[in-house]
C-alpha cells in the first residue's frame, strides 16, 4: 500500500503545534508495518535545505486561473521516510514562518492544494499513492478536487482526512475559491448546511474516511459545543469516522536516553535518579532547591483553548496559601503572556514564567516537575500529558478529548489505579480543588504517588497500535474508492 500524507506542518521541518508531531512520526510507524508512506508539505523559506540534505527533484509550470506558476519540488529522506517539499513563488519559498495573515493563508493554502494535485500527476510515473491522507483545513480541499477536477485515475483515488483541531476550519473560503477557479461544491450535505465555503467542511463531505486524533474527540465533535457548525455534518458522516489516538515517537521521548536531561532514568530507577532533574530545574528557574516542595509544570501554547483562564486564578490562590512552585514555558496570546509574567512578579520565590519556545527546557520540565498542569477547555488529543507521564510527571487535566482517553484518575487510595488527577467542571474552583488533592497526595501518600509514576512511565504510547488502526482506515477508504471507480466505469 502506498500512502501520501499532505500537511501544512511536519516535524522537524515546520512545526507550530501537534499536527507537525503527528505527521512527522506516523509515517515511520506505517513504514515499519510495510506501508510505503511518504510526506509532502510546503517548501517554506525558513527550512534549511543544507541541514536536512534536501535535493531538487523536479520543476514544471502550472497554469491556473491567475496565470502560470513555476512549481519546484524538492526531496529528502527523514527517518527512512521520503519527504517532498513544494515551492511556488510567491506562495511558498520565501517566508519566515508557517502562517501569516488570514487572507493570504487562505489564498496560499488553496493554491497548495492545486499545486499538490498537479505534482502528484507530474510524479505519477515514478510513484503514485493508493491513498491520499490529508490533514486539517490546509489540505482538506484535495478530496473534492480529485473527484470534481481530476482525471479518471485521480477521481477514484482513496482519500482520508484527519481532523486535528476542528476549531480551525478555513471558514469564508468562497471568494478565494472563486478566484482560484475552483467550483462545483454541490454535495447535498454542504448545500443543506450552508458549508460550501468551509474548507474543512468540504473535506469532511468528500473524503472517503475521516479520523480524529482521539476516540473521545470523535464523539465530542458530533455536538455543537465541540464541533461548532460542523457538528451536523460530522453526525451525518459518523459511520465513516474513527477516533485514533495519537502516538509518541518513543525513541525521541525517552527519559533513559534524552540528552537534554540532567540525569537519565527509567521506570526502574526513577525514585533515585529523577529528583536530580527536579533539582536542576529548580536551580535553573531560580527557585529554592527542595525535593519536598511540589513543583507544578506547564508546557503549552498560551491560547484560550488551553484553560489558563481557569488555572491562573487557582494558581494565584494556592501560591498565596500553600507551599508549591510553578514553572511555565510557552508563548501565545498577549494577555495570557502578561498574566503569567505578572504571576512571576507577584510570587518571585515560587513561580517562574519562560515566555519562549525551548524544546530542551520543555523536556527538562517534563522530567523535573511533579504535577503537569493541562486544564484544557477542549483537547483533540494532546501530547503534553503523554510526554509528562513518560517522564514520570503526573498530569492534572480536565476530562475532555484525548486527555480523558489517556489519563486515568487516581483512586484516592493506595493507587491500585490511576496515572494522574482529573476534573470535569470548567471552573477555577475545580482546578484549585484538584490541585489541592494532588498536593495533599504528594505530601501524605508518597508510596501511592510513586506507584502512579511507575504505572504512567510504563504505558505504551508508541505509534504501533495507532498505525495499525490507520492501515485499517486506509483499507476501508480503498474499498470505498473501488466502489466509486466501479460506478464510474
Amino acid at each position: 500500500m502506498r500512502v501520501l500524507l499532505a500537511s501544512a506542518e511536519v516535524a522537524p521541518f515546520a512545526k507550530v503545534g501537534g499536527l507537525a508531531d503527528v505527521v512527522g512520526s506516523l509515517p515511520l510507524a506505517l513504514r515499519r508495518l510495510g506501508v510505503d508512506a511518504r510526506v509532502i508539505l510546503p517548501g517554506y523559506g525558513f527550512i534549511n535545505h543544507l541541514a536536512h540534505d534536501i535535493q531538487p527533484l523536479a520543476e514544471f509550470n502550472l497554469s491556473h486561473r491567475l496565470g502560470t506558476t513555476v512549481i519546484r519540488l524538492y526531496t529528502c529522506q527523514h527517518l527512512r521516510t521520503p519527504v517532498y517539499f513544494l515551492q511556488a513563488s510567491p506562495y511558498f519559498g520565501g517566508e519566515g514562518q508557517v502562517y501569516s495573515a488570514w487572507d493570504w493563508d487562505m489564498a496560499r493554502f488553496i493554491f497548495f492544494n492545486q499545486a499538490l494535485m498537479a505534482s502528484m500527476r507530474h510524479m505519477a510515473e515514478q510513484w503514485w499513492p493508493d491513498v491520499l491522507h490529508v490533514n486539517d483545513w490546509h489540505t482538506s480541499l484535495l478530496p473534492f478536487m480529485l473527484q470534481a477536477h481530476g482525471d479518471a485515475e485521480q477521481s477514484s483515488q482513496a482519500t482520508v482526512l484527519s481532523i486535528h483541531n476542528i476549531a480551525y476550519q478555513g471558514r469564508g473560503a468562497g471568494g478565494f475559491l472563486w478566484q482560484a477557479g475552483i467550483h462545483g461544491r454541490h454535495h447535498p450535505h454542504l448545500y443543506e448546511l450552508g458549508l460550501a465555503d468551509n474548507l474543512l467542511g468540504i473535506g469532511i463531505a468528500y473524503s472517503d474516511m475521516i479520523a480524529t486524533v482521539s476516540p473521545r474527540y470523535a464523539d465530542e465533535i458530533k455536538y455543537a459545543y465541540a464541533g461548532y457548525e460542523l457538528a451536523p455534518l460530522i453526525e451525518r458522516r459518523s459511520g465513516d469516522l474513527r477516533g485514533i489516538l495519537n502516538g509518541l515517537d518513543c525513541d525521541v521521548w525517552d527519559p533513559a536516553t534524552d540528552r537534554a536531561l540532567a540525569a537519565n532514568f527509567d521506570s526502574d530507577n526513577f525514585i533515585s535518579q529523577r529528583p536530580l532533574n527536579k533539582r536542576h530545574l529548580q536551580s535553573f528557574a531560580r527557585l529554592p532547591v527542595n525535593d519536598d516542595i511540589p513543583l507544578v509544570g506547564i508546557v503549552s501554547r498560551l491560547a484560550a483553548q488551553k484553560g489558563f483562564d481557569l488555572a491562573l486564578p487557582a494558581l494565584r490562590s494556592l501560591l498565596a496559601q500553600r507551599e508549591l512552585q510553578v514553572v511555565m514555558l510557552g508563548t501565545g496570546e498577549p494577555e495570557l503572556e502578561q498574566a503569567f509574567w505578572q504571576l512571576e512578579q507577584d510570587f518571585a520565590e515560587r513561580a517562574r514564567a519562560f515566555l519562549q519556545f525551548d524544546s530542551s527546557l520543555a523536556q527538562q520540565i517534563y522530567a523535573g516537575c511533579d504535577i503537569f498542569l493541562m486544564p484544557s477547555h477542549f483537547e483533540p488529543c494532546g501530547m503534553g500529558q503523554m510526554m509528562a507521564m513518560r517522564y514520570g510527571a503526573l498530569p492534572l487535566v480536565r476530562e475532555t478529548g484525548g486527555l480523558a482517553d489517556t489519563v486515568i484518575n487516581y483512586d484516592n487510595d493506595e493507587a491500585a489505579s490511576g496515572t494522574g488527577f482529573v476534573f470535569q467542571w470548567q471552573e477555577a474552583q475545580a482546578v484549585a480543588g484538584t490541585l489541592i488533592w494532588a498536593l495533599d497526595t504528594f505530601r501524605a501518600r508518597r508510596c501511592a504517588w510513586r506507584r502512579m509514576q511507575k504505572r504512567a512511565m510504563q504505558i505504551d504510547f508508541s505509534w504501533e497500535k495507532s498505525a495499525s488502526q490507520y492501515i485499517d482506515l486506509y483499507e476501508k477508504a480503498l474499498a470505498r474508492a473501488n466502489v466509486r471507480r466501479s460506478g464510474a466505469t
